[in-house]
């Protein structure tokens, strides 16, 4: 599939099939996130593969019912979680470099970002999900201190095809030189 295909047909997936995830396109994907950039190639990231059934109905307990992501969860064989260290991007001699502080957030979303496409790319469904009890997930999965646990992934084959949603147009967002002066002019 080409890339621009790929980036137009992946979508936010909350109803999964209860078929197994092989772990061969599980392998594609984590190579996907291997390659993700990073602040100076930082790759802060630790990406925990859960398929142990068990363990994953304990992390959706962790979930909140409102969230709309909630029964997918549930459903999908493979749920991703998604952590990193503290103080390791975005930092130079134990500093923040800039004054957005640590980079962490930004370089996992990256990361991510590169699995839902690989997953889509390979026929599979994922949905970003940041609502959960963060703190409560890291303990279950064993994360030492100076690491934050910030999204799950729940990966499977995709039980529904949801149409795409509105997108803004590039002349509502892109800017030439200085926002405010439209990318193009309009003809």
């Amino acid at each position: 599939m080409d890339f621009f295909e790929v980036v137009k047909k992946r979508r936010s997936i909350r109803k999964f099939k209860s078929d197994p995830v092989p772990d061969e396109l599980i392998e594609k994907i984590l190579e996907a996130v291997r390659w993700a950039p990073s602040w100076n190639n930082t790759q802060c990231w630790e990406i925990v593969v859960v398929k142990d059934p068990e363990l994953k109905n304990e992390i959706w307990k962790l979930v909140p019912e409102i969230n709309p992501a909630y029964k997918a969860i549930g459903q999908a064989p493979v749920l991703l979680v998604g952590a990193a260290k503290r103080g390791v991007s975005g930092f130079y001699k134990g500093s923040a470099s800039t004054d957005k502080g640590d980079w962490y957030m930004f370089d996992l979303g990256i990361a991510l970002e590169h699995a839902a496409l690989a997953a889509c790319a390979l026929g599979l469904g994922t949905v970003h999900v940041g609502l959960f009890d963060h703190k409560k997930t890291a303990e279950l999965l064993g994360f030492p201190e100076g690491y934050e646990v910030v999204e799950l992934l729940p990966l499977g084959y995709p039980d529904q095809s949801p149409p795409a949603p509105k997108r803004r147009e590039i002349s509502d967002f892109a800017h030439l030189n200085r926002f405010g002066n439209p990318w193009r002019k309009e003809e």
